[in-house]
């Protein structure tokens, strides 16, 4: 049996238990509750899209935490409402995750107009949780203005978040020069903007000459589009630099707005997700067949044993899963 059902208009009065319980029920691995999920989704799918969508990433240490706490108090100031999706690392082998995000965010956590929602990465590439798509749809439509979606970490797999959001942000330390090397290309031409925190006090003028490090890259670079990426500093622990990044942000919004890009970003979005789901209920329907879970050890152990090609086990287990 489903959840109990949730009122889409308890969602867009901006009720943040039915935003929460609304979130649980999109993250349900239960088919009830997909299709309820689905429903709600589809009622309140006229009030979304009313957001500035910002994706925010960076490597371990960078202080993403912090910069999204700082940044987010510095939006409430400013009048506007803020929900985080934090995504938390799960566990290859536990599966478990800490869902730390919230302790973390201490402050931002104790506002009225913020909403901050952990959830485990589990499986999915990037970092983000296979139901962001859909809570950021959701808080949308309870009204929240500004989307900030946390990510695991770095990586070529970032495509994923950058695919979701308007803004994509990547949060460096000063002195990253071996970052860029060991990231490469992938995740700098994603990027619509590179930060470095952390520029306080004696790393400040580290700070400085890494911007003009990363500017240097960036200037090699072909971004598509309008927009040239920047690179600018902040410390989010001594609350500097922040209303840059908001006004760059801004800016793009301005400019994009006025180009019609985010609107159509947005569709190439919405019809990439629809084949990517496409993808994945396909692979589950095979892997829920009956047939295919009867023969699927034993092909499994083939594959290991060498007997067969990998290839022409999963000939043979989509051939099992149409029939």
């Amino acid at each position: 049996m489903a959840m109990n059902a949730i009122d889409p208009q308890a969602i867009i009065a901006g009720q943040r238990r039915a935003l929460a319980k609304a979130i649980t029920l999109a993250e349900s691995q239960r088919p009830e509750d997909r299709e309820a999920s689905q429903t709600l989704l589809n009622a309140v799918l006229p009030h979304t899209g009313n957001s500035i969508r910002v994706g925010i990433t960076g490597v371990p240490g960078v202080g993403k935490s912090t910069f999204i706490e700082a940044f987010g108090l510095h939006l409430l100031a400013r009048g506007h409402r803020v929900a985080v999706l934090a995504v938390d690392p799960s566990s290859p082998i536990a599966g478990g995750s800490l869902l730390g995000d919230k302790t973390r965010m201490e402050q931002l956590s104790r506002q009225d107009n913020a909403f901050i929602r952990p959830s485990p990465a589990g499986s999915a590439l990037g970092g983000v949780a296979l139901k962001t798509r859909e809570s950021m749809l959701l808080c949308e439509a309870a009204g929240f203005d500004v989307i900030l979606v946390e990510t695991v970490g770095v990586g070529q797999s970032e495509h994923q978040v950058a695919a979701m959001v308007d803004f994509f942000l990547v949060l460096m330390l000063p002195g990253g020069g071996d970052e860029l090397q060991g990231i490469k290309k992938g995740i700098v031409e994603l990027a619509d903007a590179i930060v470095i925190n952390k520029a306080d006090g004696s790393s400040e003028n580290l700070a400085a000459i890494t911007q003009r490090h990363y500017a240097g890259a960036l200037s090699l670079l072909k971004h598509p589009g309008f927009w040239q990426p920047e690179v600018t500093t902040c410390s989010a622990l001594k609350n500097q630099g922040i209303d840059a990044v908001w006004r760059m942000i801004e800016s793009y919004r301005e400019q994009a707005g006025a180009r019609g890009a985010i609107d159509s970003q947005r569709a190439e979005q919405n019809l990439a997700w629809m084949r990517q789901l496409i993808d994945e209920l396909l692979r589950a329907r095979v892997r829920d067949h009956p047939a295919v879970k009867e023969a699927l050890a034993a092909l499994e152990n083939d594959v290991r044993q060498a007997v067969v090609t990998p290839l022409a086990a999963a000939s043979e287990i989509v051939r099992l899963g149409q029939s």
